[in-house]
Parts: C-alpha cells; structure tokens; sequence
C-alpha cells in the first residue's frame, strides 16, 4: 500500500504535460485559443507544458496537406499536422502525461508513440461532428452522416483513450448517446482576465494573497474595490477608467449608435444570416452598427446580404485574439445565433466582458447554458424572435447596465481560467495515477 505522505507530495508535485494541437500557432480558431491559454495557465500556476504541432516554439511539425479539405480548413484557421516520430519522442521523453486535442492521423499517431513509450494519454473532445457536415456542403443531408462521424472520431482515438476532457455537459450528452465509455470530465475551456466589463480596469497585485472571495458587485457604486479573480493568490482591483471602451450606458438610446457584436467562423452553422436579417427588421437598424468577427468560406456571402439589407456599412471579417478584449469592451450587446457550439468561447469571452448576451436556443449548441433571463435566448434560426429580443435590450438601456453586471459576475465565479485549469489538471492526475495502479475491470 503506497505511503500517505508520498502520496499527499506527489498530489502536489508540478506535472509536465505535453499538449498535442495540430495547430498550435494560430489564434484564430477556438481550440488553438484554448489550448494556447491553458498552456499559459498551467505554466503560471507551476507545471511545464510542451505544445506539440505546426507553429509550436519548441516542437513545430509540418503541415499535413489534404486535397480540397486542407484548402477548406484553412478557410477557418485551422491546419493539419504532418505526424513526427522524432518530434513525438523528443516532446514526450520524461513527461507524465500527453494530452492530444484531435482525432485526426497526428493526433492517432501521437497516441501510439506515447503508449509505446509506457506515458499516459488523455484526450479533449473539440470537434462537433456537425462542425464538420456543415462544412460538407450536401453530404450534411444525408441520413446518420453526422453519426457516423461520432463512430469514426471514436474508433480512430477516442476508444483508446480513459479520461476525456468535454468542455461541456451537451457534448457528454451526445458523447454517452453515441457509445462513448470513458470516463468524461465537463469542465470550460474557460476565459483569460483580459476579458472584464466595459469602462473598468481590472489590476492584479502580484504580492497580495487574498483569500476571501467576493466576486463582481452587482452595483455599479460598489464596483470600486478588490475582489479574488478565483485563483486564491492575487487580488483584482476594479476602478473606473473613462478611457477604456465606448460602451456607455446612455439612457437616450434613440440618440446614439447601437454596437452589435457577433464572432464566430462565418460558416453555415453559424448562422450570421439570420443576425443580418434581424438588424435589417428592427426598429432602430438605422442607429445599429453590426460587427461580425470572423473568418470563413461565406464571408462573401454574409458582405453581399449585409449591404443590400442593412442602412449601415456592417463590418465582416476577421480580427485578431489579441484585439477582442478592447473590441468587446465597444459593443453594446453581443449576439451568437450559432446552432452548432460545443460550449462557444466567443459568448463566454462576451459575458466576461459585461456584454449582455442573446443567444440561439439549438439542440446542438451549448451557447444557451450562459444565458440568465430568458430574454438572452431565442429560438434559433427565427429572425423574427430575435429582433424582438435585440429592440428590447436597445430600448431598456438600464436593464441592459444590470444584466451586464450578472453576466459578468457569472462568468468570474463559474468560468475563469484558472479554476477550469485547475479541474483539468485533477483530471490529468487522475489519468496518471490510474495507469500506474491500472483498474482489474479495464
């Protein structure tokens, strides 16, 4: 029986995780943000990570070229990596455990050199299979495609692996639906401390241990003063600070330009059409100005259908990671009317943000779980709905303020980087000590 004491130390014992992401060096899709993120946290909070894929600093790959899906991937930031036996073994020698984000040929062959080389794996579930058969054009219609792609994904890796990081309780769902039996860990990909509310700065002290948790106040007159930022060592201090963001709650809303935000791939599943044809309904489509943040096969389409419907130049296109904090800090209301989400980091960002959210309410999208009064979600692809919900929160500015407030608050408490980091790093543990005392009903 192992000794207590050596166990309690090895439970605190900083872990070195390699991080196996077929494309590593590009923010501009979700899981490269997330997994670049949680590689930032687990460094600050101890660990050494090495991140393995093309555009990685110490152990870039090249990219695996796929004829015409290759070409569509890219449209959407995303790469494919050329598997590396050298690469692979350099990056896992002495670590204690690989950590592989996709089912694909660099993803299966990561997992085979790191069991040959006795290391325990585990693995993240970052791709919707809807994703995909969206992308497919008319093979999306044909019937149990999507199914389908749950057996692939599961058969090529997911089968192989015992502890499976889901960014949320709708993806285990459909993941226990379709036979999936390892042991599935929900936990957010969560949300960086440079996204915070709109005209308010947020400081940390390095040097201040706080231990008392108080959150985001719900009262603007109470927002001067420090809060935990949840991970126990240093405090938030939130100021007032006119020169950060535009977004002022002026009560004369019918004086001022409305800033609507939306970000996501500009693809099928996404849906921005619906939001384009909703602005161009409302009441007051002369005052809203519409960001769309993206990129993606239909940018074209979606610039076509803005500037024949909407009176104001609408903006489409992509924008860089590191310029959304300040682009969300602008806006006035963020909108997601995506039917496909695994969790959707882009609301999460937004609602960190102290934007108030209106969100699709679809099957296939975890997005509505963030929403807090039933006037942030609509039924998805339903123009109609929709702009009722985007005149309400232009005309009850005040409101507006409070939810913001909430979202906010919610955010913090529930979804901050540094607590999800913390449940991900448990869960690697748990891997670890199971393949060194392995379960006799395995």
């Amino acid at each position: 029986m192992p000794d207590s004491r050596n166990a309690a130390g090895e439970a605190d014992k900083p872990l070195t995780i390699v991080l196996v992401v077929d494309s590593v060096g590009n923010r501009g899709n979700g899981t490269s943000n997330s997994a670049l993120q949680y590689a930032q946290e687990l460094e600050r909070q101890g660990h050494h990570v090495r991140l393995v894929g093309v555009g990685a600093p110490d152990y870039p790959v090249n990219v695996h070229h796929l004829p015409f899906v290759s070409w569509l991937a890219a449209k959407q930031q995303m790469q494919f990596a050329e598997p590396d036996d050298t690469v692979f073994r350099k990056a896992f020698e002495g670590a204690d455990v690989v950590h592989i984000y996709m089912p694909f040929k660099f993803g299966r062959h990561a997992l085979a050199v790191a069991q040959s080389m006795g290391i325990p794996v585990t693995a993240g579930f970052h791709l919707q299979p809807e994703n995909v058969t969206y992308s497919a054009g008319p093979l999306r219609y044909i019937p149990g495609i999507a199914s389908l792609i749950y057996y692939l994904f599961d058969f090529w890796l997911y089968r192989h692996i015992g502890h499976i990081h889901t960014p949320s309780e709708m993806i285990a769902r459909q993941l226990r639906a379709h036979g999936y039996r390892a042991r599935l860990h929900v936990i957010s990909n969560g949300y960086s401390s440079r996204f915070h509310p709109a005209k308010y700065r947020l400081i940390y002290e390095e040097d201040n241990e706080c231990n008392q948790h108080e959150g985001i106040s719900n009262s603007t007159e109470a927002l001067n003063g420090e809060i935990n930022d949840s991970r126990g060592d240093k405090a938030i201090e939130i100021s007032k600070d006119d020169s950060v963001g535009t977004s002022a709650r002026d009560p004369n809303h019918s004086q001022r330009v409305f800033r609507i935000i939306a970000s996501g791939r500009l693809t099928h599943e996404k849906d921005h059409e619906t939001l384009i044809r909703a602005v161009a309904l409302s009441k007051h489509a002369s005052q809203i100005d519409l960001t769309i943040c993206g990129t993606g096969p239909l940018q074209r389409r979606l610039r076509r259908l803005a500037k024949r419907l909407l009176p104001r130049p609408a903006h489409i296109g992509f924008h860089a990671n590191e310029d959304m904090p300040n682009l969300l800090r602008q806006a006035d209301l963020l909108v997601h009317p995506s039917i496909v989400d695994i969790e959707s980091l882009s609301v999460l960002e937004g609602i960190a943000s102290g934007l108030v959210p209106v969100i699709a309410d679809s099957p296939l999208s975890a997005a509505s779980q963030f929403a807090l009064t039933d006037s942030s979600v609509f039924p998805a692809r339903n123009a109609k709905a929709l702009v009722r919900r985007i005149d309400w929160w232009i005309e009850h500015p005040q409101e507006r303020t409070a939810w913001g407030l909430k979202y906010a608050q919610e955010a913090h408490d529930k979804y901050a980087l540094p607590q999800c980091v913390r449940q991900f790093v448990a869960m690697e543990r748990e891997a670890i000590v199971e393949a060194s005392f392995p379960r006799k009903d395995r």
